[in-house]
């Protein structure tokens, strides 16, 4: 997926890029209004500074709304309350005031995203997770995943061809709220998972470890 930034602070645009890239985003970078509208064609979100150079960030917004239908996320420095909620009010998918966590950033992003996206349930092997409902299903019955455990397959799945390292899957599970888990109990979470969701916890098909580096979805043909 395609990630813009309209941001005309060359540090901020740097760290994003950074983090975003990390996350296997491809990052398009503009520093005006006028850049921007120019690089339009196949984004999947926008991160779009209010206080540019030459055009204020609410109107930039009309005219993006006006040609595609883009989810947009306001960075500003400004966090009246006013600001925010006429940003939200124009129809703005969120709101974020600098300084901003950056974990908390890309979670909301990937939240905006996963809303987005045309599709409701995952389905791997004889498992289901159901995204509106938030539950995860094996041959129909509910395996009852704590909302951690639910938060570490979910990270998984929704990226099915890619290994996660332990460093990226606990930055991925990490919320707004600062709930973290150590790297000393993830071992311990995916081995409460693997008992809910394997046929044997001794040969896992659905979370595999990769040796040395992390975990991934197992392949279709396993």
């Amino acid at each position: 997926m395609k990630i813009l930034i309209i941001e005309d602070d060359a540090t901020i645009r740097s760290g994003l890029k950074y983090c975003l890239e990390y996350e296997n985003y491809e990052v398009i970078e503009a520093t005006n209004g006028s850049e921007g509208l120019k690089k339009l064609n196949n984004i999947s979100l926008i991160l779009l500074d209010i206080n540019l150079p030459d055009i204020d960030g609410f109107e930039l917004f009309k005219k993006i709304k006006n040609i595609k239908n883009i989810p947009i996320i306001f960075l500003t420095a400004n966090d009246l309350e006013t600001s925010i909620v006429m940003g939200l009010d124009m129809g703005a998918d969120d709101y974020v005031t600098k300084p901003f966590k950056t974990r908390e950033l890309i979670s909301r992003i990937k939240n905006i995203l996963r809303r987005n996206n045309n599709y409701d349930v995952i389905n791997i092997k004889n498992i289901t997770i159901d995204l509106k409902q938030a539950k995860v299903f094996k041959n129909g019955v509910d395996v009852n995943l704590t909302a951690l455990e639910y938060k570490i397959l979910l990270a998984l799945a929704l990226n099915p061809n890619q290994v996660f390292t332990r460093e990226r899957l606990l930055a991925d599970i990490w919320d707004v709220n600062e709930e973290y888990v150590y790297d000393n109990t993830l071992t311990v979470y995916i081995k409460r998972i693997r008992e809910k969701i394997e046929d044997d916890i001794t040969d896992p098909k659905i979370i595999k470890t990769v040796r040395g580096i992390g975990y991934k979805i197992g392949d279709d043909n396993d």
